[in-house]
């Protein structure tokens, strides 16, 4: 076996919708490509697809219950919590800083658990500047 990257991650979502609405207009991910019953988010590296639950499996639980986090990078956290906060997103930790950087988590639709990370860099020219939201670090 000859596994070179994660190609993407599946999320099932009990309405694909609304997770649509949150990971494309809410988040801001691009939609790469979208069919009535998948839809791939992202432009490069892993991508992030949404299939509805109710064609594979039924939808149990919540990532709080079953341990699934997903990470994005962003470029100014605090911007992008109080923009998140006025969008009505359910803050589920808020920020803590830490030797790294800086770590919020909020939650999707369906409860999974979305962590949002502001790398810290010593050499700060590394650091993003002027970023909002998520432009990504």
């Amino acid at each position: 076996m000859n596994i070179k990257k994660v190609g993407n991650v599946i999320l099932a979502v009990k309405d694909i919708d609304k997770s649509l609405q949150f990971y494309h207009e809410i988040i801001g991910l691009p939609i790469k490509n979208q069919r009535r019953s998948w839809v791939d988010l992202g432009t490069s590296g892993a991508l992030l697809s949404l299939h509805p639950a109710s064609l594979t499996a039924q939808h149990i639980g919540s990532s709080i219950e079953n341990g699934i986090t997903i990470g994005f990078l962003v470029g100014d956290l605090q911007s992008a919590v109080d923009e998140l906060r006025t969008k009505g997103v359910t803050i589920h930790r808020d920020i803590v800083e830490k030797d790294a950087g800086k770590n919020a988590v909020i939650l999707d639709p369906d409860d999974y658990l979305i962590s949002l990370f502001e790398p810290s860099f010593d050499d700060k020219d590394q650091q993003t500047g002027g970023y909002q939201g998520f432009t990504p670090a």
